[in-house]
């Protein structure tokens, strides 16, 4: 955990115009900066950075923040993984809260394990492009296999030297600990002696999603029958392989640009298809594919296309494990490549046009494809077609979103020519086995087995989306956002009341609420209200950046939207033909009518709901609820009569 003081000379140190000047190309437009959008494809910039605010906003996506939430979003980090990121950018030491001596020994030897990995990918990069022994033979095969010296260098190809322990004594006579050298994996000790794992291979480093060298994959050049062919590093403290997806660092951008991700099976897969220009696609490196991995692509994109080789077999074996796809809410489509085709050899053998053009006209939705391929086998075969039945509708089981279900089932009717209901049954049938397994393993209660599967209520009025957005005027709870707008934009401003000792806007608004014991329905504006009233509670000066730099990206993204000069005025701020931090503001006017304006909408809200509830008292023949409820009702009119009154006889959000 990295302690708030650190994070504090993180935010004072981020230059927010550098920060997002290494992403995106910024021209200055006045106090601030403009440029094109790095979320969209759009056409003319409404990208806009603020210095002075040390905040962005995107018009075109509706994202906005920090500099700290604009490395999460384009990165695609977590927020303690984006701190580091801008703390190695701005030479700032990590200091770790509350770190037991083991604690701090793990993270010295994972900081250790990663500086050796650095050097070792330094290293034999170096020796296949000057070594006598690693130009002959590792860069030779590089070349014959068509790769040019830019894919090299992109990807930090290297080569280590045909040597029992040629990298392990030059790590050694470098500073670098036998202890880390055998943790990574680069050096196998077999006490009396030790030797290089990866002696006469050609390397391909693996990445973090930061860019860390985390790994290494080897491919054998000399004919050895009694060696594997591929060799990867171990698992270590910095290398799990069922966590990371080789070449996904270097094609991250390019997913998020092209809204899809290529999923292959090796490293010339991958390197072969991005010389070729399809550079967003990642390897599963010859691992069985791991819902951690599907995690990693859907932090960029939702749609995923498997690519296959020709060969029927390999094609069966991997199907099941395509599943955990489907299983996390992903959109899989397939591609099969010609017969005696893999991606390595067809990327080499066609120009970017063809291939693109392959895709095109071949890729097919992964359902269709599973269903045709086991048909094939089913043939008349009653046994087998039933097994292709249940095979297939256990795939579908598997896909969260009810819809999806459902466009699948009726697709897969028409294929298998079954009766819809039929294969319904069989999915929910399958969906309540896996979540009684589940509850089960959890010692959940019993009964939680036997409920039906929960289906979200439709669409209301009120409800609200999830964040990050731009919230637009006149729905999704317009009068908290009015009053969590004022509250950010003038919180420490003083309201000149008569009779009053000039509290500041942010003291105001938190007594009013406070003092009914009211609360905001909408999570985010409840949680920037909550943080208001406890700086009020406890003394301390209102700061917009205390949301600003909030390390909740919700809280951040809405204290954007609220505070950003292209966001449109409410009916109250036009009512008093007001301008956004303007002199002639009339907050004492403003301040009071929102809140008034806010209360007024609660009491709407518990006149429907009492008259609902009255209803119910109805049905029942409960005369004495009746009486209770009716009584209730008519003090909640007076109460919006004389809210009515305060806002000049106009309800400004009764609907």
């Amino acid at each position: 955990m990295i302690d708030s003081a650190t994070i504090d000379r993180i935010f004072a140190a981020a230059d927010i115009v550098e920060v997002i000047g290494d992403f995106v190309h910024l021209k200055r437009a006045g106090a601030n900066y403009k440029g094109m959008s790095p979320f969209t494809n759009e056409k003319t910039p409404s990208f806009m950075v603020s210095p002075a605010k040390g905040i962005y906003k995107c018009f075109s996506s509706g994202k906005g923040g920090n500099a700290v939430s604009f490395i999460m979003e384009h990165e695609k980090l977590t927020y303690p993984e984006a701190l580091r990121y801008l703390a190695k950018k701005y030479n700032i030491e990590i200091v770790d809260e509350q770190q037991s001596p083991e604690q701090l020994q793990k993270r010295n030897d994972r900081e250790s394990m990663l500086a050796v990995n650095e050097f070792a990918a330094r290293q034999f990069a170096e020796w296949l492009k000057k070594s006598q022994q690693g130009t002959a033979i590792g860069l030779s095969y590089l070349k014959e296999r068509g790769f040019r010296d830019n894919t090299i260098d992109q990807f930090q190809l290297g080569y280590s030297l045909d040597s029992r322990d040629a990298f392990t004594q030059l790590a050694q006579q470098n500073g670098y600990k036998l202890d880390y050298l055998v943790k990574t994996g680069l050096t196998v000790d077999k006490g009396t002696y030790q030797f290089d794992r990866f002696s006469g291979r050609v390397i391909f480093p693996i990445h973090s999603i930061s860019g860390q060298v985390i790994g290494f994959g080897g491919r054998i050049l000399k004919k050895d029958d009694k060696a594997a062919k591929y060799l990867n590093s171990p698992e270590s403290e910095v290398y799990h392989k069922s966590n990371v997806l080789y070449g996904l660092y270097q094609a991250k951008n390019s997913v998020i640009k092209h809204d899809k991700c290529f999923l292959v099976e090796g490293y010339t897969d991958v390197t072969s298809l991005h010389q070729a220009g399809i550079d967003n696609v990642v390897a599963s490196s010859g691992t069985a594919l791991t819902a951690e991995q599907v995690r990693l692509i859907k932090r960029f994109t939702k749609n995923i296309t498997v690519l296959y080789d020709g060969d029927q077999a390999g094609i069966k074996a991997s199907l099941r494990g395509i599943d955990i796809i489907l299983e996390e809410g992903l959109n899989v489509k397939v591609l099969l490549l010609p017969d005696g085709e893999d991606p390595d050899s067809f990327s080499r053998s066609h120009s970017i046009t063809d291939l693109t053009q392959y895709i095109q006209n071949n890729e097919t939705d992964f359902i269709k494809f599973k269903t045709r391929l086991l048909a094939k086998d089913a043939a008349d075969d009653p046994v087998q077609r039933a097994n292709l039945i249940n095979d297939v509708v256990k795939s579908i089981s598997v896909i969260p979103d009810t819809i999806v279900r459902a466009v699948y089932i009726r697709e897969c009717s028409k294929i298998l020519e079954m009766d819809e209901k039929l294969l319904y049954s069989e999915s929910d049938k399958l969906r309540h086995n896996k979540l009684t397994t589940q509850v089960k393993k959890e010692n959940y209660p019993h009964q939680a087995a036997l409920e039906p599967e929960y289906i979200p209520p439709p669409f209301e009025e009120e409800m609200y989306p999830p964040l990050p957005l731009l919230i637009p005027p006149g729905n999704h709870f317009p009068h908290e956002r009015d009053l969590i707008q004022a509250l950010l934009r003038f919180g420490n401003q003083e309201l000149r009341l008569e009779d009053q000792n000039n509290p500041s806007v942010a003291e105001y608004i938190v007594r009013e609420i406070l003092a009914d014991e009211l609360d905001f329905q909408h999570p985010v504006y409840r949680s920037i209200f909550s943080i208001t009233a406890g700086l009020v509670e406890n003394g301390q000066e209102f700061n917009v950046r205390t949301f600003t730099q909030h390390q909740d990206p919700d809280i951040c993204t809405a204290t954007v939207d609220l505070t950003t000069d292209n966001y449109e005025l409410s009916v109250i701020w036009t009512k008093h033909e007001s301008r956004i931090a303007s002199d002639d503001m009339r907050l004492r006017e403003i301040i009071p009518e929102l809140v008034i304006a806010f209360k007024n909408k609660k009491v709407i809200d518990l006149i429907k709901q009492t008259q609902e509830e009255i209803v119910v008292a109805q049905q029942n023949g409960d005369s004495e609820a009746i009486t209770m409820l009716s009584q209730k009702f008519m003090v909640l009119n007076e109460l919006k009569k004389h809210f009515a009154k305060e806002l000049g006889d106009r309800i400004i959000y009764g609907r």
